[in-house]
């Protein structure tokens, strides 16, 4: 858990509870030494958060206290926006449910000028006129990405040949109306990039494949110039 993202969970630990919270109950819940909570709160105290207490004894965070609200420039607010619409367009059914979410909980935390400036923003990314037919679930691909298991594919390239691989996909990358998977294929021995809407097949295994020199993303990337 990134520092920032702790701090913010252990003003709203303080927040649920209404009496005297002791560092060694905010450590466990947070899952981190009771040292960290001691350098955490003294920290939050003197970035101004009302935490009453001490070592010891416990903390209370003082009624009333409340985070700053989220503070967005305008073309923030619109990279946001569009953002999340081209997710909805191009990516799958649950990202795009996921991009949904993300923009109402923005949107709720916005002061009022700020959430007619949210919802007035007038950009748009469709997609359904443009996008190449996929066969595959595309949601279990970036699961396999995200869980390093190893995917068997059916897949058809540019000129016609068909052939089944099992590949470690690394990575998903996305041009224009075409999603394309970054994996280290195991009928090539090498890298190679996958055109997702050229595949009639994708079963994720059971397997999962640990990261080795020269079969890594990062491999990939340094050949690539950086770029996918």
């Amino acid at each position: 858990m990134r520092r920032a993202d702790r701090l913010f969970q252990l003003i709203q630990a303080l927040r649920r509870r209404r009496r005297l919270t002791t560092a060694r109950d905010l450590a466990e819940e947070l899952e981190v030494s009771v040292r960290t909570i001691y350098r955490d709160v003294a920290d939050l105290v003197g970035s101004g958060v009302p935490i009453e207490g001490e070592a010891g004894l416990g903390y209370l965070l003082r009624d009333g206290y409340d985070l700053p609200p989220l503070m967005f420039t305008l073309e923030e607010i619109e990279a946001i926006v569009l953002g999340a619409k081209i997710v909805g367009s191009w990516g799958d059914e649950r990202l795009g449910r996921a991009a949904e979410n993300a923009l109402s909980k923005i949107e709720h935390a916005l002061p009022e000028r700020q959430r007619r400036q949210f919802r007035d923003t007038a950009l748009f990314a469709p997609g359904d006129h443009y996008r190449a037919e996929i066969r595959i679930d595309l949601a279990a691909l970036r699961g396999a990405v995200r869980e390093s298991r190893k995917v068997t594919i059916a897949y058809t390239d540019g000129g016609g040949e068909a052939t089944h691989r099992t590949v470690w996909p690394l990575a998903l990358a996305f041009y224009g109306p075409v999603w394309l998977l970054v994996a280290w294929c195991e009928l090539r021995d090498d890298f190679r990039s996958f055109r997702v809407d050229r595949m009639e097949e994708a079963a994720v295994l059971e397997d999962r494949y640990a990261a080795q020199p020269g079969r890594r993303l990062a491999d990939f990337l340094a050949r690539q110039g950086g770029r996918p």
